[in-house]
């Protein structure tokens, strides 16, 4: 026995060292990471050097400085992903740096909405005009990466593949999951084009949702096809064609019919860079890569006095602080609020990257940008979305900018109560019964359908916000309620559909938008600051670390098929009435 306890007592001291040292293993290495995040080291260009732009993640509109937002949590590895912010910054260095001699894209898998794309090559279209060279090499070109790579020269592999077909755009419905689970998805709405509900009530688009979706798409299609006739001098009726009667079937077809400049194997490709480089024959091509080239906090510092804020609200409107992935009504807010209040910011520019949701958050939201513009001019830049809610935070600025491509619009709302009686009882085997002290007190209880007195209540509530709605984008737009209904209704417009009709007050990127604000408010020199502030890296450790696990987990489980579960985990989280965008637009 008293070996027993001897082992045993030998077994509890190596585990517990082992735990202890295991401890300091990983604190050492998460200490490690979190010092290399919050030094910024410059790069090191050598002369005759090319930018490599690999573009194989998702773009967000700035860098994430968290070093945790990027961990492979299995392998303890961080990545730092520059943002759009940074991928321009670094383009607009580039173009003047001597030691930059030309760009080299690689877009074998670029994951980036239609307006970044816009962003990013106008960025290289002006980049071009230093006389430097853009290369552009991929074995399979998306139609995304085709219109990013048409600003310069495009090669593709061999047994390669460019995509060249069109735009489609596709709804997933879950009114059939519905009923097999005995769910009643119980909608009220205001907008006849407001098709954020049909996924749950319909098994197909209504025509009024097909209607518009035609319309922006086709206007977005025109766009795309009219830069790509610019650039590689093809006339827009012969691409349109080429596409209707999917001519590019492969590489060969793509040189033949003038979309890309020729044939090559990567070999080839590096000689290629050499030859453009001036690079001796026997040594490799100096590159430096976005993530190491983007400017340094030092070479974005400027002595004016004066400052100029950009805001960035990106992702879905939710009350509360939310993140870097969701706008929280308090959390932007409290940026504007910042903003306002600070003497030194002279002019505010919102950066807008959102499909909508809460209501009640967009109105919070409103009334800063509202408070802000009586002090000092508040500009809008609209990324890739900024519909529904993304557009009823954006109207009362004094000005709004959006892409060709942006997808705005959709001034509707709407709310859907499940009623899941039928899945508790058949599915479960639950009944519910209870006691109430009037006849609403559980007025929205999932338990059991609405009554006809209920859904007038909350119609007429639904009916409400959308009046003030329509209300206060007409004064920001300075029209009428009922214009503002009339191209309302829940109707979504692309960039280009949205400037005729008065949504939008300019076609252009986010450095407009800042040049804008900035002679709005009669400054010349000034410092940009960013908001909201990034947490620092300790608090970031400790930052919904368990959600970020799983959702590294989950990513890796699904791959591509991670944005349909995105979209049903979306519209399970739906609370209160919701002035969002129909659905997500993927276009290939």
């Amino acid at each position: 026995m008293k070996e027993f306890f001897k082992f045993v007592f030998a077994s509890m001291v190596g585990f517990v060292l082992s735990f202890i040292v295991l401890f300091i293993f990983l604190a050492a290495v998460l200490t490690a990471v979190i010092t290399s995040a919050g030094r910024e080291t410059k790069a090191d260009v050598k002369p005759g050097s090319v930018l490599h732009m690999k573009l194989d993640f998702p773009i967000a509109e700035r860098t994430d400085k968290n070093p945790f937002a990027n961990m492979d949590f299995f392998h303890l590895e961080n990545t730092k992903l520059p943002g759009l912010n940074d991928i321009l910054a670094s383009i607009k260095k580039a173009k003047t740096d001597d030691h930059i001699k030309g760009i080299y894209l690689d877009l074998t898998s670029l994951q980036a909405g239609q307006a970044t794309v816009e962003e990013i090559r106008n960025a290289l279209l002006d980049f071009k005009n230093s006389g430097k060279f853009i290369y552009s090499y991929s074995e399979v070109y998306a139609q995304n990466a085709y219109y990013l790579a048409s600003a310069g020269k495009v090669y593709i592999n061999p047994e390669g593949l460019l995509d060249f077909r069109g735009f489609s755009s596709q709804m997933i419905f879950f009114k059939g999951t519905l009923e097999k689970l005995d769910i009643e998805a119980q909608v009220i709405k205001v907008g006849t084009y407001k098709s954020a509900v049909e996924p749950f009530i319909l098994d197909k688009m209504s025509d009024a949702n097909r209607q518009q979706v035609t319309g922006f798409l086709g206007s977005m299609y025109d766009h795309f096809l009219e830069k790509i006739s610019a650039s590689r001098r093809i006339p827009k009726t012969s691409l349109a064609k080429i596409a209707d009667s999917a001519l590019i079937r492969n590489a060969r077809d793509a040189v033949n019919y003038k979309l890309a400049d020729g044939i090559r194997y990567k070999d080839q490709v590096l000689e290629d860079l050499r030859v453009l480089t001036g690079t001796e024959k026997d040594k490799n091509v100096n590159s430096v890569n976005l993530k190491t080239y983007a400017p340094t906090a030092e070479e974005k510092s400027s002595s004016a006095s004066d400052r100029l804020a950009i805001i960035y609200a990106s992702g879905e409107i939710i009350s509360g602080d939310g993140n870097e992935e969701t706008i929280g009504s308090e959390r932007i807010s409290k940026a504007i609020r910042t903003a306002r209040l600070d003497k030194k910011i002279k002019a505010v520019v919102l950066r807008v990257n959102s499909p909508g949701g809460s209501a009640l958050a967009s109105d919070v939201i409103w009334r800063e940008v509202v408070l802000t513009k009586k002090v000092k001019p508040i500009v809008v830049s609209m990324g890739d979305v900024a519909a529904s809610g993304g557009y009823y935070i954006a109207c009362a600025a004094d000005s709004i900018f959006a892409q060709p491509n942006t997808i705005t619009g959709s001034i509707g709302v709407f709310g859907i109560i499940p009623n899941m009686q039928k899945f508790f009882d058949n599915k479960l085997g639950m009944t519910f019964d209870g006691v109430k002290t009037g006849k609403f007190a559980d007025l929205g209880t999932v338990t059991r359908p609405l009554t006809e007195a209920e859904k007038m209540i909350i119609q007429k509530e639904v009916n409400d916000i959308y009046s003030d709605f329509t209300i206060k984008v007409g004064q920001g737009r300075k029209r009428s309620p009922a214009y503002i209904d009339s191209i309302g209704q829940g109707r979504v417009w692309s960039g280009t559909e949205a400037l005729k009709n008065g949504l939008v007050d300019r076609l252009g990127n986010i450095n407009d938008a800042v040049k804008s604000a900035a002679r709005k408010a009669n400054i010349k020199e000034y410092k940009i600051v960013e908001y909201p502030s990034q947490k620092d890296p300790f608090h970031a450790l400790f930052d919904n670390s368990a959600d970020k696990i799983s959702d590294y987990l989950t990513k890796k489980e699904l791959g591509s098929n991670y944005l349909y579960y995105q979209q049903l985990k979306s519209a399970l989280q739906f609370t209160g009435v919701q002035a969002r965008l129909p659905y997500s637009i993927t276009i290939n």
